[in-house]
């Protein structure tokens, strides 16, 4: 199955359609990735079920979701089910589903933070309190999760009052992309953010996917 375009993963999100012993529940924003790291270590076992990205623009509907997807997941009969979202504005209650359903999620406050390794983005917090971040996925999809989500296609003049305070845009790059990179510049320029980009690979979303490396029905 060929991975859709953004904008589905943005609006209806993404399932493999082939057998195995690990789901993974995850969040459209993150399917690129995913399946790159699944690709790239032959991690067959392993099914990917994305939910639509656009519900960081809701969290509140991201518990439930994520419920649904797990008990849907249990009924198919997975072994081991794996939670890629991070708390994603939850505030707790995506843990609580977690501890409830008896199931693990990939550590961490939100995406910039596994990215970049949850232990480096906590300690870089105070020197960029005024930093405001983007991904891949997030560089590509500006205009659906930044720009017309808060009202700035049809009141630009409100820029300033949502990003008075920042002062820099920093793009997490999980690829080397010069298109990518010029699309970053171009939003900082649109935010009236200075620009700074970090290679962050996959940072701790390979390291949280490798400890399900080892099929759980493997003989």
């Amino acid at each position: 199955m060929s991975l859709p375009s953004d904008h589905v993963l943005t609006e209806q999100g993404f399932g493999e359609s082939q057998n195995g012993s690990v789901l993974l529940i995850g969040c459209g924003a993150l399917a690129r990735e995913i399946l790159a790291l699944k690709a790239a270590n032959s991690w067959n076992h392993m099914v990917l079920r994305c939910l639509p990205a656009k519900l960081h623009l809701y969290p509140e509907k991201i518990t439930p979701a994520v419920r649904e997807a797990i008990h849907k997941g249990r009924e198919d009969g997975f072994a081991t089910i794996y939670i890629l979202y991070a708390d994603c504005g939850t505030g707790g209650h995506l843990d609580s589903l977690c501890a409830e359903e008896g199931v693990e999620r990939i550590a961490g406050p939100h995406c910039y933070s596994f990215f970049d390794g949850n232990e480096a983005f906590a300690e870089r917090a105070d020197d960029e309190m005024r930093s405001f971040y983007l991904t891949d996925f997030l560089v590509k999809q500006f205009d659906a999760f930044v720009w017309r989500p808060m009202g700035l296609d049809r009141h630009p003049e409100l820029r300033d009052m949502y990003f008075g305070n920042y002062e820099k845009l920093i793009y997490l790059a999980q690829t080397n992309n010069p298109e990518l990179d010029a699309k970053a510049a171009l939003c900082a320029e649109r935010l009236g953010l200075v620009y700074e980009r970090r290679s962050t690979g996959y940072g701790d979303l390979e390291i949280s996917m490798k400890s399900l490396a080892v099929d759980p029905l493997s003989p």
